[in-house]
């Protein structure tokens, strides 16, 4: 079989591999999903967001603490200067009446005089100096004015806009990855591309090294074949430099070893939208709704701040010794707390928080506008890219052809080498043209995918 023939057919071949095969818009390549995995659980922004998420899953139990009962034990030593009691006048008192009682206890007039042989109780102080208490407290709150259930809920659509921000976050990182890994698979294919072509130059080196042993050419043209090999090296060398700094970026973007990386061997394949599928509603958008209903519960929750709260407090001591005589020994009680002018600091915040509203309200319409134009734009830059991949299919088979043709009429004597490789130059850009193709319309496919909320990774 003719050399020039079977290089031919090997490129034909790289073109046929390099084809892109339809598959459902849901499936990626299984190395693709891996690093895609890889990337989600190494980025720090989702993991940021995951604790943020966490946080509000906090909130929402200190909310419903509010009405768990509080209870908390006392202690405390006190030593005053000096013991509290009656004044004179009192404690005289005090004797004189506890001596009216004794006297009518024995039976003596009450204007008799008192026995000199019965002794009368010391009068009691009012707090003895030295003062040791232990004592436990209870405080209830039965209603706290829907103030603690409007948090609960804003906290809980804080929680679900902050892990549609993680799933928006997701779908950023999952796009970067599939972009880096289709931009390799572009370097890989245009490294074929190249191999290709100097499979050609070398069938060329050949035949001029022949024709000038018989005398049948000059120098000069194997001096310029020489200047092309050179050419396609630097493409090469080039495309090596890309290739490493594509592995050092998905190194930086999953964590997978560059060791690793550096055997993948990726192949451009484009996705095939269902024309039928429906679009879903954007993380972005989700997010932004559950953060406009957070604002709406904040609103009621500044508001409901003049309703009364009702609690319930108790108290209890454990040593009775150092009490004095008006401290009890237990008390329990429930109380109402009605705020009905606070300087106007509910009504500010209430204020603040339905700005806060308006201001999601305006970012969705904005969003929803966008991710329109979004789709429709992908549609587009889609149908352009699958429109120009026919082209360029056709530039490869006319391109092949020529250099064919050519390459024949100038091992007749009909054409010079400077036609051979303007030919053969011709193919090699029209192949690169063909990857770059493949690449578009990847991309373009996965941005409507995105665009209509139905990436899947």
């Amino acid at each position: 079989m003719n050399i020039n023939k079977l290089a031919l057919k090997i490129l034909l071949m790289l073109v046929a591999i390099s084809a892109p095969s339809d598959s459902n818009a849901q499936q990626l390549d299984p190395v693709l999903q891996d690093l895609i995995q890889k990337g989600l659980n190494k980025n720090l922004n989702i993991t940021s967001n995951r604790i943020d998420a966490e946080q509000a899953k906090v909130d929402q139990q200190l909310a419903k603490s509010v009405f768990l009962p509080k209870i908390s034990l006392n202690g405390s030593y006190t030593r005053l200067n000096d013991d509290i009691t009656f004044d004179q006048n009192t404690q005289t008192l005090l004797a004189a009446t506890q001596k009216l009682v004794i006297k009518e206890a024995i039976g003596l007039p009450f204007n008799s005089p008192f026995p000199g042989n019965i002794p009368l109780q010391d009068i009691p102080n009012l707090q003895n100096k030295n003062i040791l208490k232990s004592s436990v407290d209870l405080d209830w709150v039965l209603f706290s004015g829907l103030e603690a259930s409007n948090a609960l809920k804003a906290s809980k659509h804080k929680e679900s806009s902050l892990n549609y921000l993680g799933l928006a976050e997701k779908d950023k990182v999952a796009l970067q990855i599939i972009e880096t890994y289709d931009k390799l698979a572009l370097v890989k294919a245009s490294q074929k591309v190249l191999t290709t072509s100097e499979n050609y130059l070398d069938e060329q080196v050949f035949y001029v090294k022949k024709a000038i042993e018989n005398g049948l050419t000059t120098p000069l043209n194997r001096k310029k074949i020489e200047l092309a090999q050179q050419q396609l090296a630097a493409k090469q060398l080039d495309f090596e430099h890309n290739s490493i700094l594509l592995v050092e970026l998905l190194h930086q973007l999953t964590g997978e070893s560059k060791e690793t990386l550096k055997l993948l061997n990726p192949q451009l394949r484009s996705i095939s939208i269902i024309e039928t599928a429906n679009s879903e509603k954007r993380n972005e958008i989700k997010a932004l709704e559950e953060a406009e209903r957070a604002t709406e519960y904040q609103i009621k929750m500044e508001k409901s701040s003049f309703i009364p709260k009702v609690a319930v407090k108790g108290h209890y001591e454990f040593i009775e010794d150092d009490l004095s005589l008006l401290d009890p020994k237990w008390f329990i009680g429930a109380g109402i707390k009605w705020n009905l002018y606070d300087g106007g600091q509910s009504r500010l915040k209430s204020k603040k928080a339905q700005l806060e509203n308006e201001k999601y309200r305006e970012k969705i319409q904005d969003a929803e506008e966008m991710i329109a134009l979004s789709i429709i734009k992908a549609e587009l830059s889609l149908e352009s890219s699958k429109q120009n991949t026919k082209i360029v299919e056709k530039e490869i088979e006319l391109a092949s052809d020529t250099y064919e043709m050519v390459n024949k009429q100038y091992k007749n004597n009909l054409a010079s080498i400077n036609d051979v490789l303007e030919a053969l130059t011709d193919v090699e850009k029209a192949n690169f043209k063909l990857q770059e193709s493949y690449f578009n319309e990847r991309r373009a496919a996965t941005d409507l995918l995105h665009a209509k909320g139905i990436l899947a990774y």
